[in-house]
């Protein structure tokens, strides 16, 4: 397992933690200052201020882009629907190739409707039926221009809106089924957030190996949250054995970066942003 407690080359900020601080050019400019070496940020920031501009920002800090955030949402109440979600996401592809992302994350969508307010069906099995025949065209298309796709398993609590896909196992089925020959185009990323209560944690994280281990973010889960979205925990702040579980990737073959990944409204996102990138500077090395 590495030493992170002399420095901090291996952290990566997912620019979500960092919503409180502006626009992605500033949170850029703030990685840099604080001699963060890679990112991973999130396309409606990057939207918001061009393509273009984020990756010349990219190239002029000497930044790597440990992921980009996100694709998926595949599941779609008719056929219009799910062919948007396609283009969409050969779009999101698209983008993270020209970032030269070491991959598209997705968050593979669930219930139609539930997102915004009202599913509009309560069939889950039709739900991940979509999504996989939805990561089947998308791969096809990623394997051509050599952009891996990471399925992210999210927590239950989010089976209806955001993931049918909640465990590591369930993505690794995805994984074999669409990819049996291991190649490297389609792997997982292992946000500890969503997976740290999962009693085949460790087992699944061996089943995955080095091939399917795309990514790792942390963050901590706070016994007491305020909101199952917005209120996670700086790394030592909860309950998530955190180091135990880079233990078991780093077993498995992952040598990339720990990403920092907190939805904080409540919280994080108030904090200047030097504090922040401090804090999980410091976090990282002791609580990582």
């Amino acid at each position: 397992m590495r030493d992170f407690s002399a420095d901090h080359r291996w952290l990566s900020i997912n620019t979500a933690t960092l919503r409180g601080a502006g626009k992605l050019d500033a949170i850029i400019e703030a990685c840099a200052r604080h001699d963060i070496r890679a990112i991973s940020p999130w396309r409606d920031q990057v939207a918001a201020i061009g393509l273009e501009r984020t990756a010349a920002l990219v190239r002029e800090h000497g930044l790597a882009l440990s992921g980009y955030c996100r694709g998926g949402m595949f599941p779609a109440v008719d056929a219009a629907g799910r062919q948007a979600a396609l283009d969409d996401n050969r779009r999101a592809v698209d983008e993270a190739k020209l970032l030269d992302a070491a991959c598209l994350v997705l968050v593979v969508g669930g219930l139609p409707g539930a997102l915004v307010g009202a599913a509009l069906t309560r069939d889950i099995a039709g739900a991940r039926e979509q999504v996989r025949d939805g990561i089947a065209a998308t791969l096809d298309y990623a394997r051509e221009v050599g952009m891996p796709l990471a399925i992210e398993p999210l927590h239950p609590m989010y089976a209806a809106d955001r993931a049918c896909i909640n465990t590591l196992e369930q993505a690794l089925d995805v994984c074999d089924a669409l990819d049996p020959q291991r190649s490297g185009a389609l792997g997982v990323a292992v946000d500890v957030y969503h997976v740290w209560w999962d009693p085949k944690l460790e087992a699944q994280i061996a089943r995955a190996g080095k091939a399917r281990l795309l990514a790792f973010h942390v963050c901590d889960w706070l016994a007491k949250t305020r909101d199952l979205l917005e209120d996670r925990g700086m790394m030592g702040d909860g309950v998530i054995e955190i180091a135990k579980i880079r233990a078991w990737v780093e077993a498995a073959g992952f040598a990339g970066y720990s990403e920092v990944e907190i939805f904080s409204s409540l919280d994080w996102w108030k904090r200047p942003v030097d504090e922040v990138l401090a804090t999980c500077i410091a976090r990282h090395r002791s609580a990582v």
